[in-house]
C-alpha cells in the first residue's frame, strides 16, 4: 500500500485554506469549486502533492492511503439516516474540500445522473431496509467485491473513499492485480470480448429520484435509464482484462455477470481469476480522517458485513469517482464543463 500520514503541522497548515474555502463555497457540489479544484490543490503541502503524483504516474500500488486528517466527531453530528438527508449545509465541508483537492491531483471528479440524484460526492452509510441489498448502503451482508461501475465504458480510473466514522472498524476488502500470478491464468481468454457485465443495482431508477425538476436533465436521465435497461436485457460482451497482457488491468463485477452463454474456456478462465482474487484479498480498515484512493483499473474492492445501530454513530464515508480522461465521456455529458454523466 502507498501510504502517507498527515502530521499535526500539516493539519495546522491546512486549516486556514480549508476554512477559507468552506466560507466561500456553501457546498462541495458548487461547479466553480469543482472547476477550480486543480488550481486550489496546488496549495496543499508539497510532500502530499509529490506523494499523490507518484501514485498517479508510477502505479506503485493499487491503493493509496492518506491518513491523519483532523475530524471532530462532535462537529460532524450524527450519521444521516439516508444520503438524501445530507442536502443541507454539510457538517464535514472542510474535510470534503480537502478530499476534493486531493482527488483533483489524480484527475477530474465526476458523477452519474443515475446515482445519488446526480451528485459529485456521494455518502456511503447504512440505510434501514437495505441491510441485505447488493448496494453500498447495505450492512448485514457483505458488499461483493467488484470493479466500480465495471459495466460502463466511462467508469472511473479511481474510486476514492474518505472515512468520517467507522466505530466497528468494518473492513474494506481490496485485491491488487499486482498480487496475482498471471502466468497461472488464461490471460488470452480473459482479454477476449466474451464476458457479459450488467449494470449494478445502484444505477437502477428505484435508487434515485425520478425527477430533478429540470426538464432537460430529466430527459437525459430517462435516456440513461433506458440504456441501462437495454444493457440488462441485452448485455454487451466485453473483456475482463485489458492493457499489457503481462501486467493487465481488470474490469469485472461477478455479482452482476451472467455466464449462461460463455464458452467453456471463458468460464474456466474467469473462475480461475476469481479464485486467485479471493485468495489475495486484503483487509483495509478505514478510520476517521483516512482517505483511500483505489485504482479502479488495478484493483477490485468490496466491504465485509457489519451490524448497523441506526443511532447516529454508524459508519459514514464520502465517495468520489475520478477519471484521467474526462474527454472520453464527452458524448455522455451535455457540455464540456459538465461533470455529470448521463
Amino acid at each position: 500500500m502507498h501510504q502517507l500520514t498527515l502530521t499535526a503541522k500539516d493539519n495546522t497548515a491546512l486549516a486556514p485554506l480549508l476554512t477559507e474555502l468552506a466560507g466561500t463555497f456553501a457546498t462541495i457540489e458548487n461547479p466553480e469549486l469543482i472547476r477550480r479544484a486543480p488550481v486550489l490543490a496546488c496549495s496543499l503541502p508539497s510532500r502530499l502533492l509529490e506523494f499523490l503524483e507518484e501514485f498517479r504516474s508510477t502505479e506503485p500500488s493499487a491503493v493509496c492511503l492518506v491518513s491523519g486528517l483532523d475530524v471532530d466527531d462532535r462537529t460532524l453530528g450524527p450519521t444521516p439516516e439516508h444520503w438524501r438527508n445530507t442536502e443541507a449545509a454539510s457538517t464535514a465541508l472542510p474535510q470534503e474540500i480537502f478530499f476534493l483537492l486531493c482527488a483533483a491531483r489524480l484527475g477530474d471528479v465526476f458523477g452519474w445522473s443515475t446515482q445519488q440524484d446526480g451528485r459529485i460526492m456521494h455518502d456511503v452509510l447504512p440505510i434501514k431496509g437495505h441491510e441485505h441489498y447488493e448496494l453500498g448502503s447495505n450492512s448485514l451482508q457483505h458488499l461483493s467485491w467488484h470493479t466500480e461501475d465495471a459495466f460502463h465504458p466511462c467508469r472511473g480510473d479511481y474510486v476514492a473513499l474518505m472515512c468520517l466514522k467507522n466505530p466497528d472498524l468494518a473492513e474494506t476488502v481490496v485485491c491488487d492485480a499486482g498480487d496475482l500470478d498471471w502466468d497461472a491464468l488464461d490471460v488470452t481468454a480473459l482479454l477476449e470480448a466474451e464476458f457479459t457485465q450488467m449494470p449494478d443495482n445502484s444505477h437502477l431508477p428505484q435508487n434515485t429520484a425520478q425527477s430533478t425538476g429540470n426538464p432537460v436533465q430529466d430527459r437525459l436521465r430517462a435516456r440513461s435509464f433506458a440504456l441501462i435497461r437495454s444493457w440488462n436485457e441485452n448485455p454487451v460482451k466485453r473483456p475482463v482484462l485489458f492493457g499489457d497482457r503481462h501486467d493487465p488491468y481488470m474490469a469485472l463485477d461477478p455479482y452482476h455477470m451472467k455466464h449462461d452463454d460463455w464458452t467453456k474456456r471463458s468460464l474456466n478462465a474467469f473462475r480461475d481469476l476469481c479464485d486467485q482474487i479471493e485468495k489475495n484479498m486484503r483487509d483495509v480498515i478505514l478510520r476517521p480522517g483516512d482517505i483511500a484512493f483505489i485504482d479502479n483499473f488495478r484493483a477490485v474492492h468490496g466491504r465485509k458485513s457489519f451490524r448497523p445501530r441506526y443511532d447516529g454513530s454508524d459508519r459514514w464515508l464520502k465517495r468520489l469517482n475520478i477519471t484521467r480522461n474526462i474527454r472520453g465521456s464527452r458524448a455522455w455529458r451535455p457540455a464540456a464543463a459538465d461533470r455529470i454523466i448521463y
